[in-house]
């Protein structure tokens, strides 16, 4: 199954679902600029971080381009579901608790669910477009907005990538994505997906596992 990331990574619209780490997406956005529209829905809240909460997906404005579902591994399959059917873009699945820990029947159903919609993770911190101040992403990171080129790093580890960040060398970064469990989405449709933005000059890679060697090789020849 080919899929379109370009809603995912570059989304002018997106949903953050749950509480700490959902509206820390949504500081982190604010961190970097983030132009477009952002949507916290919570069953409680009235708003979060200075935005109105919605009660549900039905009761947001327009359909999210990707979504942060930062809610248990149960509820985010449900979530999943509801954002595939109304034709959201892409989430980003942080639970934990899916084939890491022997439960694949879990996480086979996550995959049902995403149908043709794109899921990152599960048990993934997201990613980070320092391009176009997109921060999926709900913790602290080193990165800084750029304007014109940088550097992809992909790669499997949250706390990983959040070191990368840090770095003081003269190293624009532009993407940092997080791929968890590759559970649908893995390193080679990645590879892919960040070719496709003209802005991204090299890739990085921190592999702990190759999902599809063959795709994984005609990736990194179209790099080359």
């Amino acid at each position: 199954m080919v899929l379109n990331l370009r809603r995912l990574l570059r989304p002018e619209s997106i949903a953050v679902f749950g509480g700490r780490e959902a509206a820390e997406v949504v500081k982190q956005c604010d961190r970097l600029g983030y132009g477009g529209r952002v949507y916290p829905v919570h069953p409680s809240k009235t708003e979060v971080q200075g935005r109105r909460c919605y009660r549900g997906i039905a009761d947001l404005p327009e359909v999210p381009d990707v979504a942060f579902v930062g809610v248990n591994r149960e509820l985010t399959v449900r979530i999943v579901a509801e954002l595939s059917a109304v034709g959201s873009g892409g989430a980003v699945c942080y639970a934990s608790g899916y084939k890491e820990v022997q439960v694949e029947q879990l996480q086979r159903a996550l995959v049902d669910a995403a149908a043709d919609m794109p899921i990152l993770g599960p048990n993934c911190y997201g990613f980070i477009n320092y391009l176009d101040g997109v921060a999926l992403w709900p913790d602290q990171h080193g990165g800084r907005r750029i304007e014109r080129r940088g550097v992809a790093l992909l790669t499997q580890s949250g706390n990983m990538t959040i070191n990368l960040t840090m770095q003081r060398r003269a190293l624009p970064l532009a993407y940092v994505v997080t791929l968890g469990n590759q559970a649908q989405l893995g390193i080679s449709a990645m590879i892919d997906a960040v070719l496709d933005d003209d802005r991204v000059s090299a890739i990085g890679l921190h592999i702990e596992g190759i999902d599809d060697v063959g795709a994984f090789e005609r990736a990194a020849q179209r790099a080359q």
